[in-house]
């Protein structure tokens, strides 16, 4: 069985996308923290991008497709033009405290504080704009938690299960890389398959998947990242998938790139947020991490 492991390790490693998922780790990891921290390990230095992608949105009001150019930063700075042939027709950004958002169809300019609400007016997700930026970075914000469980699925993935002592809880699905299948725990590599939050009554808050894991160069070692991301809000009947078409890991990005004004003509509004969402929404999920923790 090891010669077929190392046999299987070896033939994955040379292809581009990996056989994630395909292999169990020879050496299991067996303390949930491990597993915690070994992920934080993995993708440690990897704190923004600029892509392109093409997003699908469907929700309750319709289906709304789209290619759309992003700067993310893992401090929740982001920003969102909706392109065409011509040139963009929506615009969002945010700085982490202020958002704006420009429909140059409409000629309307909303303006106010950032919250889920108003990251929702382009992407149709109501998350915080530190959620959207580590979900598309392929992270996840991680539960506080009073409990931790790790195991093994049938498929060789870990599945780390978090509770929190008011009732909330957290899964995390975590595949090796290929190429560490046989190494030690304190060495492992691990990809996050899918993370999924509840709330404290049970409440299904969103699911968030990644595949189509793809090799980038970072700071001399390699990281899998995500071509293909799904968000999924079943309470909103929100679900949008997003498939990267090319990104750049920690491009230098101008700081007026997350901020933006009304261009000529254009009817300025004011865009409220409901205190009760955005603070049901940071106290679900710790809204800082320590470095070493921070996915």
């Amino acid at each position: 069985m090891a010669w077929r492991t190392l046999l299987l390790t070896l033939l994955c490693s040379t292809l581009p996308l990996g056989c994630a998922g395909s292999l169990r780790p020879t050496q299991p990891i067996r303390d949930a923290q491990l597993a915690l921290a070994r992920r934080a390990a993995t993708t440690e230095g990897l704190t923004s991008m600029r892509a392109e992608a093409r997003v699908d949105q469907r929700a309750k009001s319709g289906r709304i497709r789209g290619t759309v150019l992003m700067f993310v930063q893992d401090s929740g700075r982001v920003r969102f033009d909706v392109m065409t042939q011509f040139g963009p027709i929506a615009i969002l950004t945010s700085d982490g405290e202020h958002f704006a958002y420009s429909d140059l169809r409409e000629k309307r300019f909303l303006y106010g504080e950032t919250c889920p609400q108003n990251i929702a007016r382009l992407l149709g997700v109501p998350l915080s704009a530190q959620e959207t930026a580590r979900f598309l970075l392929g992270g996840t914000p991680v539960l506080e938690h009073s409990a931790a469980k790790l195991s093994l699925t049938d498929d060789g993935h870990y599945l780390l299960q978090l509770e929190a002592a008011a009732g909330a809880r957290q899964e995390l699905e975590l595949s090796v890389y290929p190429a560490d299948a046989a190494v030690p725990p304190a060495q492992q590599r691990l990809a996050l398959v899918r993370s999924e939050l509840w709330g404290e009554r049970g409440v299904h808050v969103w699911r968030v998947s990644y595949a189509e894991l793809s090799p980038i160069q970072l700071n001399g070692r390699e990281l899998l990242v995500p071509m293909r991301v799904r968000i999924e809000q079943s309470a909103q009947g929100s679900d949008t998938l997003v498939l990267f078409k090319t990104i750049a890991e920690n491009p230098r990005i101008p700081d007026d790139a997350f901020s933006q004004t009304p261009r000529p003509g254009m009817q300025e509004e004011a865009a409220p947020c409901d205190p009760t969402e955005s603070a049901e929404s940071a106290a679900t999920t710790e809204s800082a991490e320590p470095p070493a923790a921070r996915e």
